[in-house]
């Protein structure tokens, strides 16, 4: 254990990266978006601020220190040696002594421990946690139409990107703001002229960054964007790995790809010419510059106005600062470079929620479990189609059937049962009380659902399985696997590190699992959850017939009790509900029991007819968002 590591503990545990504000949701312009997470870390900055002026005003020290040195071996007694240098000179020898030993070290090291303990552990990921708290709570359509892979990449950087930027503007840019006044001021002392000359310098450097600085600006947002764009189509195809072995399109995909790679080299392009640009500018600047201070510097010197230490002091701190200029250029690309990516990762973290809880909602209670759709409209933003004007109502403990073919609405009244939309028009009640009035973690709490398209999450099976109801125990847990029948395939179960049964991982999605398997686990995971109301959107569709039937029953037992939506397109897995609803085209065409619906011979008739072997001859993929 180092005896500084109470100290690094202090400085690791000065910020909290788990903090959670009032309000998650960062504005959208840019500047805002920053102090919205700065305004968190402000003790942090402000020693970063108070550190880094304090290293410049050393270093800059370090050089008069040169000079002084030099006019005293110039005026001291060779021959006297050591003993005639302490005798003469020896409590300011003895001052640089401590500040180079010293306080040099001491805020060398309390700037390095800040910069890297607490902002680089702390901030980072604290600006990274409340993006990615902030995102997630975003509506189902946010996600539908993005890059899964570009938006985790904008999260990811964002916090990169704005520490980034405040670290080099703390630590460089204020670092070198005050060492050049320090040079000017130090200069100064020894002739005016050099003062000035020192300003015109850097007055003209202000010029070239005020040219160039919104040019970077604005190009390093379009690199930062591209950036993002080509990660998200190569995610995509990493995710979609299988869809394209199986179509044997792998150079197609290649040309999807490089288009994206095309796209962010051409903003590369622009952006790199800006930066040759102004980095000869600076050259050919600095060159004239450095030039002529230190003829101006040997000319006073033959004039008898400064000394040798003089010239020797004017010329190391000029050519610090010319090293330091130089370094502020290519820092301002990289805060440029920051500030657009953080610009980019703002203007879709900074998003309002789509869907959010109207103020005072409430916890929903579902005592009975009676759903009621009153005059329900719903067009995915547009002025008419899908949901039109609809009147349901299901009793508590019912069990309903929706039918219909592709685009009829059936999903889609799901969706705004789950409340992954809002409506256009009517309202949507559980007992009595509107689901838009509610929260909707307590809203999604009670109900229950298997959908046809399983995805797990890349974790073990007891996590895919206990995501039901964390509070479960290990017993319930395997109670709920052995009433999917999915208890037997889990214990076979092994992954790449060894791992077994309920604690192999399922990888992407489920994908080391097949569609039965994954099925059987999400049946398993909403036995668990055990929710009031169930929705099965062809729920049993990945089993083959053998494990349907061994299921089917210990589904009905899950719907005991329970009010039960179900959508199949195998008919005779719901002919047995209490109640079939007949959807087309948003409107319901049709509604009654299995055997009241076949003696009207109507639509219901003419699917039941058209059937083979108990499947429609029709997908439903009614519940495309534009």
């Amino acid at each position: 254990m180092s005896l500084f590591d109470p100290l690094h503990r202090i400085f690791e545990s000065w910020l909290d990266p788990f903090k959670t504000p009032d309000n998650l949701e960062p504005p959208l312009a840019t500047p805002r978006f920053f102090w919205h997470y700065i305004a968190q870390a402000k003790l942090p900055f402000l020693a970063l601020l108070v550190l880094g002026g304090a290293v410049a005003l050393v270093e800059a020290a370090l050089f008069y220190y040169v000079g002084r040195l030099v006019d005293i071996l110039d005026a001291a007694n060779q021959a006297d040696g050591w003993a005639g240098l302490i005798a003469g000179y020896g409590p300011e020898l003895l001052v640089m002594l401590a500040v180079v030993l010293g306080i040099r070290f001491i805020v060398t090291w309390l700037s390095a421990v800040v910069e890297e303990q607490t902002v680089n552990l702390g901030f980072y990921n604290l600006v990274r946690w409340q993006a990615y708290a902030h995102v997630i709570r975003q509506s189902l359509s946010f996600f539908q139409n993005d890059f899964s892979g570009s938006i985790a990449s904008k999260v990811w950087q964002s916090g990169g990107a704005v520490g980034d930027f405040m670290v080099a503007l703390l630590q460089v840019v204020w670092f070198i703001a005050i060492y050049a006044l320090t040079t000017v001021v130090l200069v100064g002392q020894l002739d005016w002229r050099l003062a000035a000359a020192v300003i015109a310098w850097i007055v003209l450097f202000s010029g070239l960054a005020r040219y160039y600085v919104p040019r970077m600006r604005k190009r390093s947002a379009a690199a930062a964007e591209a950036a993002s764009a080509l990660t998200g189509r190569i995610v995509d195809s990493y995710s979609n790995i299988q869809t394209l072995k199986l179509f044997g399109q792998a150079d197609e995909d290649d040309r999807f790809v490089k288009r994206g790679f095309v796209s962010f080299i051409a903003a590369m392009t622009t952006l790199a010419r800006t930066l040759v640009g102004v980095r000869s500018a600076m050259g050919m600047l600095s060159g004239i510059a450095i030039a002529g201070i230190a003829a101006l510097a040997v000319q006073l010197w033959t004039q008898g106005l400064i000394t040798v230490g003089g010239v020797a002091f004017t010329l190391g701190l000029v050519l610090r600062l010319y090293n330091l200029l130089g370094r502020m250029m290519n820092q301002l690309n990289g805060l440029m470079r920051n500030y657009g990516t953080a610009q980019n990762s703002a203007e879709l973290i900074g998003r309002p929620l789509g869907l959010i809880d109207v103020p005072g909602a409430k916890l929903l209670e579902v005592p009975a479990g009676a759903i009621h759709f009153e005059h329900v409209s719903f067009h995915y933003g547009k002025s008419s189609g899908v949901i039109d004007n609809l009147d349901l109502t299901i009793r508590a403990g019912e069990r309903v059937g929706l039918i219909g073919r592709s685009g009829a609405g059936k999903s889609t009244l799901v969706n705004l049962l789950l409340r992954f939309y809002d409506l256009q028009g009517g309202c949507i009640t559980i007992d009595g009380q509107d689901i838009s009035q509610v929260t909707q973690a307590s809203l999604r709490a009670r109900i229950g659902v298997v959908t046809q398209d399983t995805s797990l999450l890349h974790r073990s099976v007891r996590a895919n399985i206990v995501f039901g109801r964390p509070t479960a125990s290990e017993e319930e847990m395997v109670s709920a696997a052995e009433m999917a029948e999915a208890d037997e395939f889990i214990e076979l179960l092994s992954d790449f590190k060894g791992r077994t049964g309920y604690d192999a991982q399922v990888g992407e999605r489920g994908v080391k699992l097949s569609g039965g398997q994954r099925q059987r686990v999400a049946i398993a995971r909403v036995l668990l959850k055990n929710a009031p109301i169930l929705i099965l959107d062809e729920a049993t569709s990945a089993l083959d017939s053998e494990v349907e039937a061994a299921i089917q029953g210990q589904l009905e037992n899950l719907m005991t009790g329970k009010t039960v939506i179900a959508i199949a397109h195998r008919l005779s897995t719901i002919a047995s509900m209490d109640r079939l609803v007949v959807l087309d085209r948003g409107h319901i065409a049709e509604m009654g029991t299995h055997a009241q619906l076949l003696a009207q011979g109507g639509h219901y008739a003419q699917l039941w007819t058209r059937q083979s072997g108990g499947f429609l001859d029709l997908a439903d993929t009614d519940a495309v968002s534009p």
